[in-house]
């Protein structure tokens, strides 16, 4: 888990760009509860979506673009969480701006679009990050925690399974598709806990809508330089809600099944900084099992902490150093995306 022991000497004022699903239930509420973190103004502009950023935060400026944002000062850094297809040029103008980004998942169409991102970054001086929050999931966390504790051994294989009954927030269409949203999460999520990828394998399933062809699932396969390997799967349109981590090793296994407990507090109405001590907590029920020649023991699960994203953002801008999820490891995991749908394009495995 980032430490968090460090603390800036003001806050990071931060704006927001975009209040949709991303921007109302994963960013704002993880901001507000971030240490060091002053959210200063959204940006909204259909008129539904400004009653939703005025019903949750009536005290906050609410500008129609980025651009009115920029002209009123008064912040030091950007998130952007608008579809996709918008977020480059708003990244753009952020950085010709001289803030500091935050840029939602998938942060570029492509490797190559990530790596003129992070150049614009670093010509400018300013810092550019990627919202990989899911490596602060209590499931994630506590994989991690048994992994460093040695309590598997050498780690052979990791197979992580996301599946969701939820065909509405598929994004439709040829730029859109589940390779690059879930597939943004759960591959990022294997390169942090397994290191470098060498190859790619991949398989995808398609389904015609009126916005095109669009990839609805997928399963991914990689080999790790350190030897392990990781196999990935995800899906919206078969009527499943999976979550299952499973690890082998050289010492035993570990196997857990959750949905994501941060996920379900927010959608459930609850706001980490009414109870940032307690949140974020697995129950017992839903903790995993850890099984080796000792037998089977329950793991206690840890913190799920996506504020602590925003807290490691701004001791990186007011700070110095890096922000928790650099673009070189977002370009890495779009790299591999990439090769994926190659992969699956022309049935062979891809080199990285």
């Amino acid at each position: 888990m980032l430490a968090t022991e460090t603390r800036v000497a003001r806050p990071m004022r931060i704006g927001l760009v975009g209040y949709g699903t991303g921007g109302k239930h994963f960013h704002a509420p993880f901001m507000m509860a971030a240490e060091g973190v002053d959210l200063t103004g959204i940006v909204a502009r259909a008129p539904a979506t400004i009653v939703s950023v005025r019903e949750d935060f009536p005290d906050l400026p609410v500008y129609a673009s980025l651009t009115d944002m920029i002209a009123a000062g008064g912040i030091d850094a950007v998130t952007i969480t608008t579809p996709p297809q918008t977020r480059r040029d708003l990244v753009l103008e952020a950085i010709e701006a001289g803030l500091h980004v935050v840029a939602d998942k998938p942060f570029a169409p492509s490797a190559e679009g990530a790596r003129e991102l992070d150049a614009a970054a670093k010509a400018k001086g300013v810092v550019l990050g990627v919202f990989q929050n899911r490596r602060w999931d209590s499931d994630i966390q506590t994989l991690a925690k048994v992994i460093r504790d040695g309590s598997l051994g050498k780690i052979w294989r990791v197979h992580s399974r996301m599946d969701f009954d939820d065909p509405a927030t598929l994004e439709a269409g040829p730029t859109g598709g589940l390779l690059r949203d879930l597939g943004s999460h759960l591959v990022d999520q294997m390169l942090w806990l397994l290191g470098p990828a060498v190859t790619v394998d991949a398989q995808l399933d398609f389904v015609d809508l009126p916005q095109g062809r669009t990839d609805a699932g997928f399963t991914i396969t990689l080999r790790h330089e350190s030897g392990a390997h990781s196999h990935i799967s995800a899906s919206k349109l078969n009527h499943l809600n999976t979550r299952e981590l499973r690890a082998y090793g050289e010492a035993g296994s570990y196997v857990a099944q959750s949905m994501d407990i941060q996920a379900q507090s927010i959608f459930a109405g609850k706001r980490p900084v009414n109870n940032l001590k307690d949140w974020g907590f697995e129950p017992p029920a839903n903790w995993g099992a850890l099984r080796t020649a000792k037998g089977v023991s329950p793991v206690k699960s840890e913190q799920g902490r996506y504020h602590d994203y925003y807290e490691a953002f701004a001791q990186a801008v007011l700070g110095g150093g890096l922000p928790p999820v650099t673009a070189e490891e977002g370009t890495r995991t779009l790299a591999v995306l990439d090769a994926a749908r190659q992969s699956a394009t022309e049935g062979r495995s891809i080199s990285l």
